[in-house]
């Protein structure tokens, strides 16, 4: 890793000059947003792209830009429904991808929800932890044989996970009052547990996992915040950053969001990034688990990395999907 990028570097800044010609990516959730942008640039340098999506006629209209810009990259899109919220779904999407036989280097771990109101997913689960960890973890398990040696795992997190480690005990919120920011919080250190757990199961086979955080942008995922919520939380932010002597929030554009994505997922070598946590295209530091919960800390808190930890989700996310994977 010999260029730096940092916060502001964008999609198109860390792919200068890389040729994705001759590789196979998967990207879930390419119907807006990152998504989008992450689908765009990896077939705009020459990558061969399967787009994940639930609803495929939203993803059509969606991605007739990355169409345009893979045509003159030399890369190619194809859309691929799957519901994350339904394993049925999920299940029937890995029949069709084993079925075809199709290796792939990278899987992108995109699609997500955040702060829904308390629902539940087809198959009973609480909906942020259903959609967001339990979806992906059958999706990448049942396809993990279509991954070629040298290929990457990429699941996005999110700096939310520091608002709750995973409940083992109570997935469901069965027995907690339902909170939509810490059923996030779970959701997303679920999402970070699985890479570490997947990495270390695959990594003896040259195959690597790594979990992001994009940063802070304005996509689709806002929209069950309610109204005001988050001029709150970005005031709430600027007067801590005021606090620290650091000057005002400010969002990231898609392209820069989807930047750590992309840097992860071919950019940075595989050893630095493996089993670990990313943000602003780098590795992020380990902070300890009763560190203040700032909203502009960085870093990963212990319990999200936790190998042993990790095991435990995994062992309990078999049995809540009712399905094992081979280690």
């Amino acid at each position: 890793m010999t260029q730096q990028f940092g916060a502001t570097s964008t999609t198109e800044d860390v792919l200068r000059d890389v040729s994705l010609a001759g590789k196979r990516v998967l990207v879930t959730g390419v119907s807006a947003g990152l998504g989008v942008e992450t689908a765009r640039a990896l077939a705009a340098h020459g990558a061969t792209v399967v787009g994940a999506v639930r609803n495929l006629a939203k993803a059509e209209h969606a991605t007739a830009q990355v169409r345009t810009d893979a045509e003159k990259g030399g890369g190619s899109l194809e859309l691929l429904e799957l519901d994350l919220a339904d394993l049925a779904s999920v299940r029937a999407a890995t029949d069709r991808l084993n079925a075809a036989g199709k290796p792939f280097d990278l899987v992108i771990a995109n699609a997500g929800v955040m702060a829904t109101p308390f629902g539940h997913t087809k198959d009973g689960f609480e909906t942020q932890f259903g959609t967001n960890h339990l979806g992906h973890f059958v999706l990448v398990n049942r396809i993990a044989g279509l991954l070629r040696t040298g290929s990457r795992l990429v699941n996005l997190s999110s700096a939310g996970h520091r608002f709750s480690d995973v409940d083992l005990a109570d997935p469901n919120f069965e027995h907690t009052p339902y909170d939509p920011w810490i059923a996030y919080g779970r959701s997303k250190t679920a999402n970070i547990l699985f890479a570490v757990a997947f990495d270390a199961r695959h990594k003896a086979q040259g195959i690597r996992a790594t979990a992001v955080h994009p940063g802070a942008i304005m996509t689709e995922l806002v929209r069950y915040l309610p109204e005001g919520a988050l001029e709150a939380m970005e005031a709430q932010i600027n007067a801590q950053a005021a606090a620290a002597g650091k000057p005002p929030f400010e969002f990231k554009t898609v392209p820069q969001g989807a930047a750590t994505s992309v840097w992860a997922g071919v950019v940075a070598a595989a050893d630095a990034v493996g089993g670990h946590y990313c943000e602003d295209c780098h590795v992020a530091p380990v902070i300890p688990n009763d560190a203040p919960k700032g909203l502009l800390d960085e870093g990963v808190r212990a319990y999200a990395v936790d190998l042993a930890h990790a095991e435990a989700l995994w062992a309990k996310s078999e049995e809540m999907v009712g399905e094992r994977f081979a280690s």
